[in-house]
């Protein structure tokens, strides 16, 4: 058996899940429109590569603090099914089903929080999802994160660990899928490694390791 691992954002969707989530949060009324600028701001970071994901967690999951788990996941259904399922690359989809014919295990590994990553992983039938850790306190959220970070470095430390706990199994190949230099470090431990979309400097590092370029498109 193999182990597929997809990014989600770029890459299985078109858009960035928490992007998008803030986005209905203030078409809501359930937080303020300033926070879509903020969240901007940081998202420039993220793209150059400089973004501290401690302080993007805790902008973008203040709306949450104080709010019942019951009622988020109530809003995260009703987000996912409007604005997630359509952005869904078709290619993307193909992708996850050849891997499950194959029988390969597909995991979702994300930088955005749990509580949306896990859901959405759901909604396209991956076997799990490694996300941020977003603590939840007498079943309401804290507004704060937990454990290691599935950022950079983080996503190979969480992959790590997960497999430990993977009692018997052991998977043969890894394959690895994201559009972001930010998951460098995930693509570089894969047996097969392919970038989505990727931008001229992720472009040009594919193909100086001889990965794989895909142009998925809506």
């Amino acid at each position: 058996m193999d182990l597929a691992l997809f990014d989600l954002d770029e890459t299985l969707i078109c858009e960035d899940s928490t992007s998008l989530w803030l986005r209905w949060l203030v078409s809501q009324g359930f937080a303020s429109s300033d926070l879509i600028a903020e969240e901007q701001q940081l998202m420039t970071q993220y793209y150059a590569g400089t973004l501290s994901i401690e302080e993007y967690m805790n902008k973008t999951l203040a709306p949450l603090a104080g709010m019942a788990t019951l009622t988020v996941e109530g809003w995260v259904r009703r987000f996912i099914h409007r604005d997630i399922m359509p952005r869904v690359f078709p290619a993307a989809r193909e992708r996850i089903e050849w891997h499950q014919q194959r029988g390969d295990k597909v995991m979702i590994i994300s930088a955005s929080g749990e509580h949306l990553v896990i859901p959405i992983a759901e909604r396209l039938g991956a076997y799990g999802a490694l996300a941020i850790g977003v603590e939840v306190v007498n079943d309401r959220y804290s507004g704060q994160t937990y454990g290691t970070m599935t950022y950079k470095d983080g996503k190979v430390t969480r992959l790590t660990d997960w497999k430990a706990l993977q009692e018997g199994e052991a998977f043969e190949r890894t394959w690895a899928y994201s559009d972001s230099m930010n998951d460098l470090p995930l693509l570089a431990q894969a047996d097969h490694a392919h970038v989505i979309n990727p931008d001229a400097l992720l472009h040009q590092e594919a193909m100086s390791r001889g990965w794989e370029v895909c142009h998925w498109a809506r």
